[in-house]
């Protein structure tokens, strides 16, 4: 009996667990295997301790931060420390949206407080890194522009490779699991939902909807023939709830092999990466690796998603679903 109640128990966890992932389709595979059992195990523990998502999501910025100062020193033990710092933080980034599925807190909050958390992350890695070379790196004592100019390039591709991941990993979870499994936006559904707000009496909700648009409308404006072809599904069918399976399923055959380069844009890539500049002690080297790699799968990735819709746009024209 009591091995049927521990194999109960450990079936009921594992149902849990499965719960708190966004689907097979679009989880990284160094996410399942690692991030994910450490974030789940963090989720409980907050859930039990009734710690909210958004908390853990704070906790993880100081994580990051630490990390990002770590890398300044020049010493490999050091940069070590920072490492775990980072890998730390990621589980936290991990836990709060396992938390967040776990006990259906979702906020628009948290999901910009979970993208806006990486960015300072980055930011600070990005400043350390740049301040460790002109000290350290004789080319760089002389050419001080240089490291920084490529940080701040780094930074802007990297804001883009990361807006366009998430774009693309939830256009998919909208044609899996349909919109209540997709945190997909539209920035006509924005505006409408901004106009009951005022800078007065909703400050911060103001100012966060704001960036949210802003953040919308960049993926939008990046994504023409994608907008194209959701307008002629609405046109078509009206509420996202109306299209067929047929077409959710031919999207998905089809959008499924991009998911792989949207794990490679997201942090587990970039981190190893990282931490391979930092133990051949050349950490320009990562900034490299965004301008030229990451950018490279960038854009394949838009131009191989586009034709896609282009593709898909042109069948329902033609009467297909």
């Amino acid at each position: 009996m009591a091995n049927q109640n521990n194999k109960s128990r450990f079936e009921q966890l594992r149902e849990q667990y499965r719960a708190t992932l966004k689907s097979q389709d679009t989880e990284e595979h160094i996410d399942l295997a690692f991030y994910r059992p450490i974030g789940f195990a963090w989720a409980l523990l907050a859930k039990k301790l009734h710690v909210t998502p958004n908390a853990i999501t704070i906790a993880s910025i100081f994580l990051g931060i630490g990390a990002g100062i770590c890398f300044y020193y020049p010493e490999l033990w050091i940069n070590v420390i920072g490492m775990l710092l980072l890998v730390w933080a990621n589980s936290f980034d991990s836990a709060d949206g396992q938390l967040a599925r776990m006990t259906k807190q979702y906020s628009r909050i948290g999901r910009i407080l979970d993208g806006v958390s990486g960015d300072i992350w980055f930011a600070t890695i990005y400043v350390a890194i740049c301040l460790r070379e002109i000290v350290t790196s004789p080319f760089f004592i002389a050419h001080h522009w240089v490291i920084w100019v490529m940080a701040v390039t780094a930074g802007i591709c990297h804001a883009k490779q990361a807006a366009m991941a998430d774009c693309y990993r939830q256009i998919h979870l909208f044609f899996l699991k349909g919109a209540e499994g997709s945190e997909l936006e539209d920035s006509d559904d924005l505006r409408r939902r901004n106009e009951s707000l005022s800078w007065s009496k909703d400050f911060f909700k103001m100012l966060t909807s704001k960036f949210y648009l802003n953040y919308t409308l960049q993926q939008e404006a990046t994504t023409p023939a994608l907008q194209a072809m959701r307008r002629e599904l609405r046109k078509r069918f009206g509420a996202s709830e109306n299209i067929p399976q047929s077409f959710r399923d031919a999207f998905r055959r089809k959008s499924l092999p991009l998911m792989k380069y949207t794990n490679i844009l997201s942090f587990n890539w970039r981190c190893i990466a990282l931490f391979v500049s930092l133990f051949v002690a050349m950490p320009w080297l990562y900034f490299a690796f965004e301008l030229v790699v990451l950018n490279i799968l960038l854009i394949y990735m838009v131009v191989r998603h586009e034709s896609i819709c282009r593709t898909f746009t042109k069948e329902l024209k033609d009467g297909k679903y």
